[in-house]
């Protein structure tokens, strides 16, 4: 767990400048889009006081380059009396690679509902292989393959469809969790859900097409990033991402997820919008 905190960990270079200290990246050679999301998070709650992010709004403009640091320029754009708001820009070689804003709220009682957790006969995440140990017993070891480096426990409820190319309805389910014991900062939960969040929820488009995420004549990558949190939870403690997708077009695939504790207590909610364009062979 202590490479998972160190990497979402920031240093603060002045007042609302903050610079990564290490990263991830993809098997595409570039930055893994939830590290930005998640040390963009990291950045503004350092410049916020006893209040707690609800929701983000984000957008990934350019490609991250792994071979420096990212910049994460914070603006208090705002300081009421309940909501407090905050615009990040993530730049690299001076230009902008994404931005995004959040929103936090003070501690607040008031109405409580949720959607009920699926029904349908769901497997305990014990009894289920990740993603690493899927891809070696398929004979798929290989860097697009390589979960490790993410640090979180990814296990699809349909070990079938994460790998094969069989048209499915458009919708999927995994437990995930950050592996080791995280420190009891919920705001650490957060930016580490919000980091998680962004791991294989574009894949949910291509269920219906004779298509996987990791096919090499394959351009995915993720245009913009919401998020959306509901209650309190622990990011190292198993929780269920459902997630469907409404419609692709334009090249574009939109997809929706929901993330529930193991008691079926409804924690997060996102969206996505992402590239999903086919290469001519």
């Amino acid at each position: 767990m202590e490479k998972l905190s160190k990497l979402l960990d920031v240093e603060e270079l002045d007042r609302n400048l903050f610079r990564s200290r290490q990263h991830v990246e993809n098997y595409r050679k570039v930055l893994f889009g939830g590290q930005v999301l998640g040390q963009a998070l990291m950045a503004a709650t350092r410049t916020v006081e006893d209040r707690l992010p609800h929701s983000l709004h984000a957008y990934f403009l350019r490609p991250g380059s792994s071979d420096l640091p990212v910049i994460y320029d914070v603006d208090p754009i705002r300081d009421g009396g309940s909501f407090t708001t905050r615009r990040v820009v993530a730049k690299q070689h001076g230009r902008a690679i994404f931005n995004m804003s959040t929103s936090f709220q003070i501690h607040e009682p008031g109405f409580d509902h949720q959607v009920d957790m699926p029904t349908d006969a769901i497997p305990d995440p014990e009894s289920l292989k990740n993603t690493q140990q899927l891809a070696e017993e398929a004979g798929l070891v290989s860097e697009a393959h390589d979960q490790r480096r993410y640090m979180i426990d990814f296990r699809p409820v349909d070990p079938e469809s994460y790998f094969d190319r069989k048209q499915r309805e458009a919708r999927c389910m995994f437990w995930l969790r950050a592996e080791g014991e995280m420190s009891d900062d919920p705001l650490e939960h957060r930016c580490a859900l919000s980091y998680a969040s962004d791991l294989a929820l574009l894949g949910t488009a291509l269920q219906p097409h004779p298509i996987s995420l990791f096919d090499p004549h394959l351009m995915p990558a993720s245009l913009d990033h919401a998020m959306w949190f509901h209650r309190d939870f622990r990011a190292d403690d198993w929780l269920l991402y459902v997630t469907d997708s409404p419609s692709a077009s334009g090249a574009r695939g939109f997809c929706r997820g929901q993330l529930f504790t193991r008691e079926g207590v409804l924690v997060a909610s996102t969206a996505q919008e992402g590239l999903i364009r086919q290469i001519k062979k």
